[in-house]
Parts: structure tokens; sequence; C-alpha cells
């Protein structure tokens, strides 16, 4: 999990080390350590195959949650929560990665939850399947790159003038919250 099997799905001028990930010049964790989770961080597409040159008019996410339970699922499988609501998420989930620590143990198949906030885990039938380490244990950070994002989707900050990508509406644990799409200062 500490080594990108495939660049053309993150974003352009992603670096990996043993227990982060950079892109473009930004520490996922330290984005964490700012933010908090969940966190996206976005860049350039990769143009697939190209050997790393960006797309122009394209985007690539990348989503840091953290993992607030691993359980037993009644199907005997591990079952995660994350702190993030993925049902409404396309995301690449063979990229996944492990963030803060590095991990020596094989992966096995995980059932993590897509709508947090379940009561009995244990019981939930709304998983994914993923490969993740053996050892992953609440508190660990996972990344995990979406597919391309097309400049339509990129607005301008209304503070900053700056383009920042921002979802129509962002889940976190079982809140909905509606993103403004203008704000004004009176």
């Amino acid at each position: 999990m500490n080594a990108l099997a495939d660049l053309d799905h993150w974003p352009e001028a992603t670096v990996v080390s043993d227990s982060d990930i950079v892109v473009s010049g930004i520490s996922l964790l330290r984005l964490v350590e700012v933010c908090g989770t969940p966190a996206v961080h976005s860049g350039a597409t990769v143009i697939p195959d190209s050997g790393g040159q960006p797309s122009s008019d394209a985007q690539t996410a990348v989503l840091v949650v953290r993992v607030l339970a691993v359980e037993r699922h009644d199907s005997g499988a591990t079952i995660v929560q994350v702190d993030a609501r993925l049902d409404n998420l396309r995301l690449i989930w063979s990229q996944t990665r492990l963030l803060g620590r590095r991990s020596s143990t094989r992966q096995k198949i995980c059932l993590i939850v897509r709508r947090p906030g379940t009561t009995d885990l244990t019981a939930t039938d709304d998983v994914i399947a993923v490969e993740m380490p053996k050892d992953l244990r609440t508190g660990d950070l996972l990344a995990v790159p979406s597919r391309s994002i097309r400049a339509s989707s990129i607005q301008l900050h209304p503070l900053t003038g700056i383009p920042d990508w921002r979802p129509d509406t962002i889940f976190t644990n079982t809140t909905h919250t509606a993103a403004p799409r203008s704000e004004s200062i009176d």
C-alpha cells in the first residue's frame, strides 16, 4: 500500500514516501493536520500513458478519511467505518493508500461502510469490498483518488478568487451540508 501502483490514477506531480503522499507540493498528512478529515485535495489529471503529462481541462481529487472503527461483519469479514459518506463518490479503491505509517502486512478484503452512522456495523449491508492491510486499525488515515473532474466543476473560491473544486454537496458522518453556490458580504 505504500507504493503507487499506477500514477495515471493520481493527480499530476504526486510523490509517495513510506508514510505520506504529496500532491502538487501539498503533504496529505499536513492537509489533515490543518483541515481535519475528511479532506479533499485536487490537481491536474494525468493523461493516461503519457508519462505524467497533465490534462488542461480535468482535475483528479484525492479524498483522505480517518478509520473510525474496525469490526467483524456477520459474514466473518472485517468491516471498516470511516468518517465520510462514500456512496455518492467515484473513488478508485484499487489505489487506496495508508497514510501516517507503513504497513508490512499482507492485504485482505475488507468491507468499507458507505454511509457512516450505522449503530450496528456488524449487520450493515451498505458496503463495498476493498483490499486493505491486515493490520488496519482505528485512527488510520486512508487516501483514495477519485475519477477526473471536468473543469466545469471547478469554481472560483469566493474569497481568494482561486479555482477550487467544491462538490454540490459535502457529506461528513451522517450530516449533509449543501455547499454554498455564492456568498456575499453585506
